[in-house]
């Protein structure tokens, strides 16, 4: 089953459009926890196995690992979901973006050293940077298009041809780029309405869309502009607001009730 199929069966299977974000932070992880082996995985763990039925994919950010040394957590995290629940999808989040070369290196790291069934990447270099990735037909590969941030607007903006830049990126995205059918975008929450257009102009292209939770994005307003006509096409990330719901010995019954909660809320709006 490659990535765009094990995404689909996933989100009829939870009834879940939640994607809950891994990225671990040593000050933040339950003291308890600090002291163990491998502590950034022994607290994903804690998160995974209390949220596995609520979830239709887990983002891990790659820099929450790789900033400290503990890329063995990674690998554990990722082996953890695959071996118990591998029916869930894993996306890294490591917004790659290079030369032909190079992007050929960072899809080994991605789908080969991590084994995660999709990774995000950045589009600035062009098509052939994103080709390596593309490439590989059973792994999906998640565009940066419209993303949460505030400086958004610096680049994406920008107009061609009196075109706006996230909206070139979209139509590159939906007709040149996807010969593999294997294409997501990132599309924040904190734009909604240009969650709808670019949702008018990908069709039923798969949108991972941040901003949720801490980042302020409206459930609402995200779910209604960018679900599709199956009542799917979402996987909507959170990340902080859920793996930091709780602090003590019982963080994981917090982390599941907030995952539920907002697990509920989408629904609430399909």
């Amino acid at each position: 089953m490659n990535f765009m199929e094990k995404l689909k069966t996933r989100w009829q299977s939870a009834n879940s459009l939640l994607c809950v974000g891994l990225d671990p932070d040593m000050e933040k992880i339950p003291e308890h926890i600090r002291a163990m082996n491998n502590p950034i995985f022994e607290f994903n763990r804690g998160v995974i196995d209390s949220t596995h039925d609520l979830v239709c994919a887990y983002k891990p950010q790659i820099a929450y690992y790789s900033a400290f040394g503990a890329e063995h957590d990674l690998t554990l995290t990722i082996e953890h979901i695959h071996k118990n629940y591998p029916d869930i999808p894993v996306i890294l989040d490591a917004k790659r973006g290079d030369i032909g070369a190079t992007a050929k290196m960072y899809a080994i790291e991605a789908f080969d050293r991590y084994r995660a069934d999709a990774v995000t990447v950045n589009p600035y270099m062009g098509g052939d940077t994103l080709a390596p990735f593309i490439d590989r037909k059973d792994k999906g590969v998640i565009i940066l298009c419209r993303t949460s941030n505030p400086g958004a607007i610096d680049l994406q903006d920008i107009e061609s041809n009196h075109e706006k830049i996230y909206r070139i990126i979209a139509g590159l995205a939906s007709r040149e780029w996807n010969y593999n059918k294997n294409i997501m975008l990132v599309v924040g929450a904190t734009y909604p309405a240009e969650l709808a257009e670019i949702r008018a102009i990908v069709g039923d292209i798969p949108l991972l869309v941040p901003g949720i939770g801490a980042q302020g994005g409206d459930v609402e307003k995200a779910v209604k502009n960018g679900i599709t006509r199956d009542k799917t096409g979402m996987v909507i990330n959170s990340s902080r607001g859920i793996i930091f719901a709780g602090s003590g010995k019982d963080y994981t019954d917090a982390v599941r009730k907030a995952a539920l909660t907002l697990r509920d809320e989408i629904n609430l709006y399909r």
